[in-house]
């Protein structure tokens, strides 16, 4: 295998490990500095340059992206994509996990637990939305902030109030979540590789810190995880989009609390935490999976005239209720299902004689006609067109 590792930090500790445990390997790999990249256009196919050359073929590319060149360095994996090259994550999915509160409301549509979580932009919504999570103390976040950095335990509710009047006075988005008082200096970093969790490794924060942040001088432990947290956590990555991640929990009263997943996960805490080669699993991953290049499946799908993707609810007086995929006539209808989504479980290519049951939901291609003649229509109410008022706008002079 030829492998790029996308990289402005050659000598950092996981760089030097990931090129490490592929060399080991057999595997040819360099570490190319992502902003050396050129994005080629010009020509019938898309291209890349580096270093002011086209830039010779690989079989898999591994971002390792900075937060500070997230819109460049999702745009150079993204051309990678589309020149049918593997990456274990994809643009989508980097993009998506960067942004706190696009992560967020991605993962909420599939019913991971987070701690509570609000966002507003109006002092007048400040003081509603913490209430909303419980009150104070409430943990305020910058929404593109790394390591710990721009992460605020506000005690009290003024106190929180004026903090994020101060940030939004200098054009900063903030999250205000709940404080998980339970977890207070503590959270576990699990690292998904495909679709299992290969390392785990709890973060206690150090003294009165509440941020366990190796970066924060946390101290690291490792740590075995319950089928529960592991399934959040693959679940997590595999939502996101992303095949290699650090995914960050909190130990909830009820079960694991999401807080992050990191598309970029460093390597030295959790392999000197656990003695075990994460770089080693990472490379066979990609190993294994270099005949597959990710697609945008959406996009691809989508090219055919009057064809498409679309989501289709089973409602539960639907006729589909209690009929097999055979039997429902979608594939009459030139419908196809790709996945069945019930509950939290996620069926691929379900069976013909699967039997559908009321609130599932098919992810299916196919003639884009048939399937919104299968959505049921909602009633618009038609408002008649007044006449324009004699003094149609108001005098607010006095």
């Amino acid at each position: 295998m030829k492998l790029a590792i996308l990289s402005r930090a050659p000598r950092a500790y996981s760089t030097q490990r990931l090129r490490t445990a592929a060399l080991d390997r057999g595997h040819e790999v360099r570490v190319l500095n992502t902003l050396r990249f050129a994005i080629d256009l010009s020509g019938p196919d898309p291209d890349l340059q580096f270093r002011g050359r086209p830039i010779s073929d690989y079989d898999a590319v591994l971002p390792r992206i900075g937060n500070s060149i997230t819109y460049f360095g999702t745009a150079v994996v993204r051309q990678f994509e589309q020149m049918d090259v593997y990456t274990p994550n994809t643009a989508n999915g980097i993009a998506n996990s960067r942004d706190k509160l696009r992560a967020t409301q991605i993962l909420s549509r599939h019913n991971i637990g987070m701690p509570a979580t609000t966002f507003v932009r109006n002092r007048a919504d400040v003081r509603p939305a913490i209430q909303r999570v419980g009150g104070a103390p409430v943990v305020i976040k910058l929404l593109e902030g790394t390591q710990g950095i721009g992460v605020i335990l506000a005690p009290e509710v003024n106190v929180a109030e004026a903090i994020i009047e101060t940030l939004h006075s200098t054009k900063q988005n903030v999250l205000i979540q709940s404080f998980v008082k339970e977890s207070k200096g503590r959270d576990i970093r699990a690292l998904v590789v495909g679709d299992r969790v290969v390392a785990a490794m709890r973060r206690v924060a150090h003294g009165d810190e509440f941020r366990s942040n190796v970066h924060r001088g946390g101290a690291v432990e490792p740590v075995s995880l319950s089928p529960d947290f592991e399934e959040a956590a693959v679940r997590s990555a595999q939502i996101m989009g992303l095949r290699v991640a650090g995914v960050d929990m909190l130990e909830g009263i009820e079960g694991p609390l999401v807080m992050e997943v990191n598309s970029s996960p460093g390597l030295e805490g959790i392999e000197t935490a656990t003695k075990l080669d994460v770089a080693g699993a990472i490379i066979d991953y990609i190993s294994n999976q270099v005949a597959f290049p990710e697609i945008d499946v959406r996009q691809r799908l989508t090219v055919s005239t009057g064809y498409g993707v679309a989501e289709l609810v089973v409602h539960g007086g639907a006729d589909l209720v209690g009929k097999t995929i055979a039997e429902s006539g979608l594939d009459d209808r030139d419908i196809t299902v790709l996945t069945l989504h019930r509950g939290t479980a996620v069926i691929p290519n379900p069976r013909r004689r699967t039997e559908l049951q009321a609130e599932d939901r098919l992810l299916c291609f196919g003639k884009l006609e048939e399937m919104r003649s299968m959505i049921p229509e909602r009633r618009r109410r038609r408002h008649k067109v007044r006449r324009l008022p004699k003094e149609p706008l108001v005098d607010d002079r006095e």
